[in-house]
Protein backbone atom coordinates (compact mmCIF):
# COMPACT_ATOMS: atom_id res chain seq x y z
CA UNK A 1 0.00 0.00 0.00
CA UNK A 2 2.79 2.32 0.42
CA UNK A 3 4.47 1.55 -2.61
CA UNK A 4 1.07 2.11 -4.43
CA UNK A 5 0.87 5.37 -3.03
CA UNK A 6 4.45 6.98 -3.63
CA UNK A 7 3.69 6.14 -7.16
CA UNK A 8 0.30 7.14 -7.37
CA UNK A 9 1.62 10.63 -5.67
CA UNK A 10 4.75 10.22 -8.79
CA UNK A 11 2.46 10.14 -11.13
CA UNK A 12 0.10 12.66 -10.46
CA UNK A 13 2.68 15.00 -10.10
CA UNK A 14 3.54 14.36 -13.29
CA UNK A 15 0.39 15.45 -14.73
CA UNK A 16 -0.01 18.47 -12.60
CA UNK A 17 3.40 20.21 -14.07
CA UNK A 18 2.28 19.60 -17.11
CA UNK A 19 -0.58 21.72 -16.44
CA UNK A 20 0.60 25.30 -16.34
CA UNK A 21 2.48 24.23 -19.95
CA UNK A 22 -0.87 24.34 -21.45
CA UNK A 23 -2.13 27.79 -20.94
CA UNK A 24 -4.86 27.27 -23.33
CA UNK A 25 -6.14 24.09 -22.09
CA UNK A 26 -5.89 25.91 -18.04
CA UNK A 27 -8.22 29.04 -19.78
CA UNK A 28 -10.76 26.79 -21.49
CA UNK A 29 -11.18 24.85 -18.33
CA UNK A 30 -12.12 27.69 -16.71
CA UNK A 31 -14.17 29.66 -19.36
CA UNK A 32 -16.70 26.70 -19.61
CA UNK A 33 -18.18 26.90 -15.86
CA UNK A 34 -18.25 30.70 -15.89
CA UNK A 35 -20.12 30.42 -19.20
CA UNK A 36 -22.58 28.40 -17.97
CA UNK A 37 -23.27 30.12 -15.01
CA UNK A 38 -23.59 33.66 -17.11
CA UNK A 39 -25.99 32.14 -19.32
CA UNK A 40 -28.19 30.18 -17.23
CA UNK A 41 -28.55 33.19 -14.44
CA UNK A 42 -28.70 36.27 -17.00
CA UNK A 43 -30.57 34.47 -19.91
CA UNK A 44 -33.02 32.53 -17.76
CA UNK A 45 -32.68 33.23 -14.60
CA UNK A 46 -35.40 36.34 -15.30
CA UNK A 47 -37.96 33.67 -16.54
CA UNK A 48 -37.24 30.52 -14.23
CA UNK A 49 -39.01 30.74 -11.16
CA UNK A 50 -38.69 27.61 -8.38
CA UNK A 51 -40.47 27.00 -5.71
CA UNK A 52 -39.02 27.16 -2.36
CA UNK A 53 -36.74 29.77 -3.32
CA UNK A 54 -36.87 33.47 -4.22
CA UNK A 55 -34.21 33.77 -6.32
CA UNK A 56 -33.13 31.14 -8.87
CA UNK A 57 -29.12 31.72 -8.31
CA UNK A 58 -29.61 29.59 -4.98
CA UNK A 59 -31.24 26.99 -6.87
CA UNK A 60 -28.97 27.27 -9.71
CA UNK A 61 -25.46 27.39 -8.94
CA UNK A 62 -25.27 24.64 -6.54
CA UNK A 63 -26.38 22.35 -9.34
CA UNK A 64 -23.53 24.19 -11.84
CA UNK A 65 -20.83 23.12 -9.01
CA UNK A 66 -22.17 19.30 -9.22
CA UNK A 67 -22.00 19.48 -13.10
CA UNK A 68 -18.75 21.22 -13.22
CA UNK A 69 -17.26 19.10 -11.34
CA UNK A 70 -18.17 16.18 -12.84
CA UNK A 71 -17.51 17.32 -16.03
CA UNK A 72 -13.90 18.17 -14.90
CA UNK A 73 -13.84 14.11 -14.45
CA UNK A 74 -13.83 13.81 -18.90
CA UNK A 75 -9.85 15.26 -18.34
CA UNK A 76 -9.45 11.39 -16.84
CA UNK A 77 -10.70 9.88 -19.92
CA UNK A 78 -8.97 12.39 -22.61
CA UNK A 79 -5.81 11.46 -20.69
CA UNK A 80 -5.40 7.70 -20.28
CA UNK A 81 -6.76 7.47 -24.07
CA UNK A 82 -3.62 9.74 -25.12
CA UNK A 83 -0.93 7.97 -22.78
CA UNK A 84 -2.48 4.72 -24.35
CA UNK A 85 -2.11 5.86 -28.08
CA UNK A 86 1.12 7.95 -27.30
CA UNK A 87 3.11 4.82 -26.37
CA UNK A 88 3.80 5.83 -22.74
CA UNK A 89 1.91 3.24 -20.51
CA UNK A 90 4.59 1.22 -22.63
CA UNK A 91 7.54 2.88 -21.20
CA UNK A 92 5.48 3.05 -17.88
CA UNK A 93 5.61 -0.03 -17.63
CA UNK A 94 9.29 -0.93 -17.84
CA UNK A 95 9.49 0.95 -14.44
CA UNK A 96 9.97 -0.89 -11.09
CA UNK A 97 6.42 1.08 -10.34
CA UNK A 98 2.84 -0.44 -8.90
CA UNK A 99 0.72 -1.01 -11.64
CA UNK A 100 -2.29 0.72 -10.79
CA UNK A 101 -0.38 3.70 -9.71
CA UNK A 102 -1.25 4.91 -13.32
CA UNK A 103 -4.38 5.26 -12.83
CA UNK A 104 -4.37 6.54 -9.35
CA UNK A 105 -2.54 9.41 -10.15
CA UNK A 106 -4.25 9.94 -13.15
CA UNK A 107 -7.40 10.43 -10.86
CA UNK A 108 -6.13 12.25 -8.22
CA UNK A 109 -4.39 15.08 -10.34
CA UNK A 110 -7.69 15.59 -11.76
CA UNK A 111 -9.09 16.03 -8.30
CA UNK A 112 -7.11 18.37 -7.49
CA UNK A 113 -7.53 20.02 -11.51
CA UNK A 114 -11.16 20.29 -9.86
CA UNK A 115 -10.38 21.82 -6.67
CA UNK A 116 -8.73 24.69 -8.36
CA UNK A 117 -11.73 25.28 -11.06
CA UNK A 118 -13.75 24.99 -8.16
CA UNK A 119 -11.89 28.16 -6.09
CA UNK A 120 -12.37 30.24 -9.83
CA UNK A 121 -16.30 28.71 -9.57
CA UNK A 122 -16.89 29.85 -5.90
CA UNK A 123 -15.77 33.95 -6.85
CA UNK A 124 -18.01 33.70 -10.03
CA UNK A 125 -21.20 32.59 -8.18
CA UNK A 126 -20.90 35.24 -5.22
CA UNK A 127 -20.46 37.75 -7.98
CA UNK A 128 -23.63 37.13 -9.68
CA UNK A 129 -25.31 37.07 -6.19
CA UNK A 130 -25.42 33.68 -4.38
CA UNK A 131 -24.73 33.39 -0.88
CA UNK A 132 -23.84 30.41 1.16
CA UNK A 133 -27.00 30.15 3.69
CA UNK A 134 -25.72 27.24 5.58
CA UNK A 135 -22.85 27.32 8.05
CA UNK A 136 -19.31 26.85 7.27
CA UNK A 137 -19.35 22.71 8.27
CA UNK A 138 -22.68 22.55 6.15
CA UNK A 139 -20.86 24.56 2.97
CA UNK A 140 -17.62 22.13 2.97
CA UNK A 141 -19.83 19.10 3.11
CA UNK A 142 -21.33 20.10 0.22
CA UNK A 143 -17.95 20.68 -1.39
CA UNK A 144 -16.58 17.64 -0.06
CA UNK A 145 -19.47 15.55 -1.43
CA UNK A 146 -19.26 17.11 -4.75
CA UNK A 147 -15.64 16.06 -5.30
CA UNK A 148 -16.49 12.41 -3.79
CA UNK A 149 -18.61 11.91 -7.19
CA UNK A 150 -16.32 13.47 -8.98
CA UNK A 151 -13.46 11.50 -8.26
CA UNK A 152 -15.99 8.21 -8.47
CA UNK A 153 -17.05 9.68 -11.85
CA UNK A 154 -12.81 9.84 -12.69
CA UNK A 155 -12.78 5.92 -12.62
CA UNK A 156 -15.82 5.86 -15.18
CA UNK A 157 -13.80 7.87 -17.64
CA UNK A 158 -10.50 6.27 -17.22
CA UNK A 159 -12.41 3.14 -17.65
CA UNK A 160 -13.81 4.62 -21.33
CA UNK A 161 -10.55 5.80 -22.14
CA UNK A 162 -9.03 2.54 -21.87
CA UNK A 163 -11.84 0.95 -24.19
CA UNK A 164 -11.28 3.65 -27.21
CA UNK A 165 -8.62 3.66 -29.43
CA UNK A 166 -8.19 7.54 -30.06
CA UNK A 167 -7.88 10.98 -28.34
CA UNK A 168 -10.92 11.84 -30.15
CA UNK A 169 -13.05 8.81 -29.46
CA UNK A 170 -12.38 9.47 -25.64
CA UNK A 171 -13.19 12.76 -25.91
CA UNK A 172 -16.52 12.22 -27.60
CA UNK A 173 -17.36 8.84 -25.49
CA UNK A 174 -16.58 11.10 -22.29
CA UNK A 175 -19.01 13.85 -23.07
CA UNK A 176 -22.24 12.29 -24.73
CA UNK A 177 -23.24 9.97 -21.70
CA UNK A 178 -23.09 13.51 -19.24
CA UNK A 179 -25.06 15.23 -21.43
CA UNK A 180 -28.37 13.62 -20.28
CA UNK A 181 -27.45 12.43 -17.01
CA UNK A 182 -26.46 16.36 -15.88
CA UNK A 183 -29.36 18.23 -17.83
CA UNK A 184 -32.40 15.06 -17.11
CA UNK A 185 -31.92 15.89 -13.13
CA UNK A 186 -33.11 18.66 -10.85
CA UNK A 187 -29.64 20.88 -11.76
CA UNK A 188 -31.55 23.06 -13.37
CA UNK A 189 -35.00 23.10 -13.68
CA UNK A 190 -37.41 20.87 -10.90
CA UNK A 191 -38.25 17.94 -12.00
CA UNK A 192 -41.63 18.23 -11.13
CA UNK A 193 -41.99 20.32 -14.66
CA UNK A 194 -40.92 17.51 -17.14
CA UNK A 195 -42.87 15.78 -18.59
CA UNK A 196 -44.59 12.91 -16.63
CA UNK A 197 -42.51 9.98 -18.41
CA UNK A 198 -39.84 11.92 -17.56
CA UNK A 199 -40.06 13.13 -13.97
CA UNK A 200 -39.14 9.39 -12.23
CA UNK A 201 -36.14 9.26 -14.87
CA UNK A 202 -34.51 12.45 -13.36
CA UNK A 203 -35.44 11.59 -9.90
CA UNK A 204 -33.72 8.71 -9.87
CA UNK A 205 -30.96 10.24 -11.47
CA UNK A 206 -27.95 9.71 -8.90
CA UNK A 207 -27.20 13.28 -9.77
CA UNK A 208 -29.98 14.65 -8.63
CA UNK A 209 -29.55 12.99 -5.60
CA UNK A 210 -25.61 14.81 -5.29
CA UNK A 211 -27.13 17.83 -6.41
CA UNK A 212 -29.83 17.88 -4.35
CA UNK A 213 -27.79 16.96 -1.21
CA UNK A 214 -25.69 19.31 -2.15
CA UNK A 215 -28.24 22.39 -2.46
CA UNK A 216 -29.83 21.58 0.38
CA UNK A 217 -26.47 21.97 2.68
CA UNK A 218 -25.58 25.03 1.11
CA UNK A 219 -29.18 26.92 1.53
CA UNK A 220 -29.09 25.44 5.16
CA UNK A 221 -31.54 22.93 4.67
CA UNK A 222 -31.77 19.21 5.64
CA UNK A 223 -30.73 16.84 3.02
CA UNK A 224 -32.73 14.25 4.29
CA UNK A 225 -31.53 10.74 2.59
CA UNK A 226 -30.17 12.47 -0.33
CA UNK A 227 -26.61 13.33 1.51
CA UNK A 228 -25.94 9.22 2.51
CA UNK A 229 -27.61 8.36 -0.92
CA UNK A 230 -25.17 10.47 -2.82
CA UNK A 231 -22.54 9.20 -0.38
CA UNK A 232 -23.35 5.22 -0.92
CA UNK A 233 -23.95 6.21 -4.73
CA UNK A 234 -19.93 7.29 -4.87
CA UNK A 235 -18.36 4.53 -3.15
CA UNK A 236 -20.19 2.06 -5.41
CA UNK A 237 -19.14 3.30 -8.44
CA UNK A 238 -15.81 4.07 -7.48
CA UNK A 239 -15.39 0.66 -6.11
CA UNK A 240 -16.94 -1.25 -9.06
CA UNK A 241 -15.23 1.37 -11.96
CA UNK A 242 -11.69 1.37 -10.04
CA UNK A 243 -12.09 -2.64 -10.31
CA UNK A 244 -12.52 -2.61 -13.56
CA UNK A 245 -10.34 -0.16 -14.70
CA UNK A 246 -7.30 -1.49 -13.18
CA UNK A 247 -8.48 -5.03 -14.75
CA UNK A 248 -8.72 -3.90 -18.25
CA UNK A 249 -5.41 -1.93 -17.48
CA UNK A 250 -4.11 -4.69 -16.66
CA UNK A 251 -4.87 -6.75 -19.71
CA UNK A 252 -4.58 -4.39 -22.44
CA UNK A 253 -0.61 -3.89 -21.34
CA UNK A 254 0.48 -7.64 -20.86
Amino acid sequence: MVRLLQDSWTEAWRHLIAIPRSPDLVLFTFLQPIMFVLLFVYVFGGSLVVPGYERYEQYLIPGVFAQTALWGSAFTGVGVAEDMTKGLIDRLRSLPIHPASVLVGRTISDFVRNIVTFVVMIAVAVAVGFRFGGSVGESLLATLLLFTFAYAFSWVQAYMGLWVRSVEAANSAGFIWMFPLTFVSSAYVDPENMPDWLTPVADANPFTVLTNAGRALYNDRDPGSDLWLALAWAAGITVVFATLSIRRFSASTR
